[in-house]
């Protein structure tokens, strides 16, 4: 059985600060990253302190299905899943939820719903017919039926192209990513389009940087070792996946591309597909936990608490900066 020196020992800190994260003393001063770390060592330790596990006997059990396929390859995992219930540790002792990846048309028994992107009234209806309780991340919904979180990705590009130009004065920003055409619709056409309307308004969009293929690691691959190749790379690049990023930086590597004294490279990420293997690069995140917290908070509302007034909150991107760009 776990530990609290084991938390501490994987956490990389003290055991004293372990036991008065977990227990939410909020006179304990740690930055978000550390408390995250905490409770993440402890989830996957399976470690639960003396206080939870009182607290866990008056918790509020939860299944929340979470639609991806307007955003996420259905072939392809959603690895932020998993931490998603660390992140419900985080926020809250009054509730114990278990996450469910849903597929449009297979009925799940859910308490509500996180729906991510644009959806079809067909899929609309189906998403109705699981739970009354949802929440559209970045839809174009209309109407105040549902509950929304609206993300602002054009202002998320601003930021990564004014960091590029403006502060570490690279004189042009290119792009490699992909586009996956499946039977429930295009995903990766607004990276692209997005990044280029930002470069138009500044005079700096040239089609010749700009590379598309498949949402791939292979794709990314083959789109970077054939920029490099014909000199087409730009002095900056956004990468526009964690897949295509992965084949892309393993093509760099390859051909001694450095990184950042040859090209800086930002990663575009949205809903995480792979594990990192470049966690302290320079990353715009498109669904920061706090996202995730804001569409939970609504959830919990409608299911909980018998909000009946839908809500839209507006979240913005995180540019977090790494040692990429």
């Amino acid at each position: 059985m776990a530990t609290i020196k084991d938390v501490a020992e994987m956490a990389q800190v003290s055991a004293a600060a372990v036991s008065r994260v977990l227990n939410k003393d909020d006179s304990i001063s740690v930055s978000p990253e550390v408390r995250a770390r905490i409770f993440q060592a402890a989830h996957a330790l399976g470690y639960v302190s003396p206080r939870q596990r009182r607290a866990n006997a008056q918790k509020t059990h939860l299944v929340i299905g979470v639609a991806d396929w307007r955003i996420v390859r259905p072939d392809r995992p959603n690895v932020r899943l998993s931490t998603l219930s660390c992140l419900v540790q985080m926020m809250t002792d009054q509730y114990e939820v278990n996450f469910v990846r849903l597929a449009f048309g297979q009925p799940e028994k859910v308490d509500g719903v996180i729906a991510l992107g644009v959806f079809s009234e067909a899929e609309m209806d189906f998403l109705r017919s699981l739970s009354y309780a949802i929440v559209f991340v970045n839809s174009d919904c209309q109407n105040y039926e549902f509950d929304q979180v609206r993300v602002d990705f054009d202002q998320g590009l601003e930021q990564a192209v004014s960091y590029l130009v403006d502060r570490k004065l690279y004189t042009g920003v290119g792009y490699i990513g992909g586009i996956y055409e499946g039977e429930n619709g295009v995903i990766g056409t607004h990276r692209a389009a997005g990044l280029r309307r930002v470069l138009e308004k500044r005079g700096l969009y040239d089609p010749r940087f700009f590379h598309v293929g498949e949402i791939s690691r292979e794709s990314g691959y083959a789109l970077a070792r054939k920029a490099v190749e014909d000199h087409a790379l730009a002095e900056a690049m956004l990468l526009g996946s964690d897949e295509v990023a992965e084949g892309a930086l393993d093509a760099f590597r390859e051909l001694g591309v450095r990184i950042p004294k040859d090209v800086a490279v930002i990663v575009y990420q949205d809903i995480q597909t792979l594990e990192s293997k470049w966690p302290t690069g320079t990353c715009l995140e498109m669904y920061p936990d706090y996202l995730w917290e804001n569409a939970l908070e609504l959830l919990f509302g409608r299911i909980c608490r018998k909000r009946s007034q839908a809500v839209t909150v507006l979240v913005p991107t995180h540019l977090k900066i790494g040692d990429t760009a």
